[in-house]
């Protein structure tokens, strides 16, 4: 117990520090969850700890994904009005943003002559972590190998967004929100709250919807092209 409760400590007290460090240089790299993982993944390399032995804390800090979660449901209520002017909108984007992502993968991998099974573990990429492991196990991916591509995509996003905003020119609450929410979910939709509470709440609502869409459309896209 003595060990989980110094695995929770330090890395709530990590996050708080380079939540700090972020707050002062706003530098993308610098974004708390990414420094805090690397410097955790380190660690537990150079200390030589098992992974085993830190989920001992850790899972304690993993349940509270959950009300996270939940908690995103504060911003929607607030831009329920937003939310159901751009309904159609925001729907059309995100089927489409499925879709495009599921023939890049597959375009991608394939160009690169990799073996279906890697293939079929990267489809569901753009999908929260518990979904898209179970979405990896059904169409016969590796969910292990998924959550580390899942990893991937919120990084790439939360690094990367923001810049791809300003060279787009892409101001539209609800445009951020679609392509952050449904590429990169939890972790990049985490960048959306510099933005405002409009692309906050856009973002969770399409991390939400892209999962229950992606969980559908991954096997019916797996049963046509493979």
């Amino acid at each position: 117990m003595l060990k989980a409760i110094i695995f929770i400590i330090s890395t709530v007290v990590l996050f708080l520090l380079f939540n700090q460090l972020h707050k002062k240089y706003p530098y993308p790299f610098l974004l708390p969850i990414l420094t805090t993982t690397i410097v955790i993944i380190a660690a537990l390399l150079l200390l030589n700890i098992p992974f085993s032995d830190y989920m001992e804390g850790g899972k304690y800090i993993q349940h509270l994904l959950g009300p996270a979660v939940v908690g995103l449901a504060y911003p929607l209520y607030n831009q329920k009005q937003l939310i159901m002017k751009f309904k159609y909108t925001i729907l059309s984007g995100i089927f489409i943003a499925m879709f495009s992502g599921l023939i890049s993968v597959y375009i991608i991998l394939k160009l690169f002559k990799l073996d279906d099974s890697y293939i079929l573990t990267a489809l569901p990429k753009s999908l929260t972590t518990p979904i898209a492991m179970q979405v990896s196990e059904t169409i016969g991916g590796i969910p292990p190998l998924t959550a580390v591509f899942v990893m991937i995509a919120g990084f790439t996003g939360a690094l990367f967004g923001s810049v791809i905003y300003k060279v787009g020119k892409v101001h539209s609450p609800i445009s951020r929100g679609i392509s952050m929410g449904s590429a990169s979910h939890g972790v990049g939709i985490t960048k959306l709250k510099e933005y405002g509470e409009e692309d906050l709440s856009i973002g969770s609502l399409s991390m939400g919807l892209s999962a229950v869409i992606g969980a559908i459309l991954c096997p019916i896209f797996v049963f046509i092209f493979f």
